[in-house]
C-alpha cells in the first residue's frame, strides 16, 4: 500500500479497513481454506487476497463482497447500513417527531 493510498482515506476508516481484513483472514483460516483456495474461489490473485487480508483500501468493494459470500458471511455486508441498524438515523427521526399532535379543525 503506497503512503499516498494510505492518506487518501480517513485514519479511523483505515484502521476499520485492517481489522474488517484481519476479520476475514480468521474466518477464512477457521474454515481450512488456504490461501491459493481462497483466491480462486474470489477471482483473484493471492496477491490481491493478501492485500484485501491486510485492509488494503484499493481492493475493489466486488471483491470483498464476494470474500464475505465465499465465507458465507454476505448477508452481513448486506445489511450494515441497514435502516433498522442505524441508530444516527433512528435517533434524528426521533427528535423530528412533534411534539404534540393537533387535530384538525373543522
Amino acid at each position: 500500500m503506497t503512503m499516498s493510498k494510505i492518506n487518501s482515506i480517513p485514519l479511523p476508516a483505515a484502521h476499520t479497513l485492517r481489522k474488517l481484513g484481519r476479520d476475514l483472514a480468521l474466518a477464512r483460516r477457521k474454515r481450512g481454506i488456504s490461501t491459493s483456495d481462497m483466491a480462486a474461489r474470489v477471482f483473484v490473485s493471492r496477491d490481491t487476497l493478501w492485500r484485501m487480508e491486510r485492509g488494503d483500501p484499493t481492493v475493489a468493494l466486488g471483491t470483498l463482497a464476494t470474500a464475505t459470500f465465499v465465507l458465507g458471511l454476505h448477508d452481513r455486508l448486506a445489511n450494515f447500513a441497514a435502516p433498522a441498524s442505524d441508530e444516527l438515523a433512528l435517533s434524528l427521526d426521533e427528535r423530528r417527531l412533534p411534539q404534540r399532535i393537533r387535530r384538525p379543525r373543522l
